[in-house]
């Protein structure tokens, strides 16, 4: 069997590896950074990067609501957290040795149940490209914000109220902390 490097360098192959590279740099650089802020903005660009990957496997469905509630809502909510932070622009606290390792064993099981599952279940790849099957646009909004069985504009509702109580309680740690001062 010949390998031809030259006929896996497609734009979709290039563009799938930009992406991923974003994706675990941003995230990587996420995890790693000591602080808060700019682990909220490595975040921000690692989801932007999933939504690409979404957008190169003809998902842009998911794609839109990546950006829309990852990416939008949960970064912005996550960086007004961050402003009620006291030491916003210092350092957080160093990590003992402890628990970095208790970490690191979590992370090998992890990644060992993920291969001894992608092994074992023989995970098959979905179709994507121009093969991949159509969504009805009309049936996913229709069941997104239908009241019926099955349908989920309850859950909306339900998150919308939980939102208005993240925000409510935002603004009183806001102000009690103002009053300490």
């Amino acid at each position: 069997m010949d390998f031809d490097f030259i006929d896996y360098l497609t734009g979709q192959n290039i563009m799938f590896v930009v992406l991923s590279a974003i994706v675990l740099g941003c995230g990587l650089m996420s995890v790693l950074s000591t602080k808060i802020l700019r682990a909220a903005t490595y975040l921000f660009f690692t989801l932007f990067g999933i939504a690409g990957l979404y957008l190169l496997m003809n998902y842009e469905f998911l794609a839109a609501v990546q950006l829309s509630v990852y990416a939008g809502a949960v970064v912005v909510l996550l960086i007004f957290a961050i402003f009620l932070v006291k030491n916003l622009g210092h350092e957080t606290e160093k990590v003992s040795c402890s628990k970095k390792g208790i970490a690191a064993l979590a992370s090998v099981l992890g990644i060992v149940m993920t291969l001894v599952i992608v092994f074992n279940e023989g995970i098959v790849p979905a179709v994507v490209g121009p093969t991949a099957p159509q969504v009805d646009m009309q049936l996913i909004g229709d069941t997104l914000l239908g009241s019926g069985k099955h349908q989920y504009l309850l859950i909306f509702e339900a998150s919308s109220v939980l939102l208005l109580a993240c925000i409510i309680g935002a603004i009183v740690v806001a102000t009690k902390s103002k009053e300490e001062k």
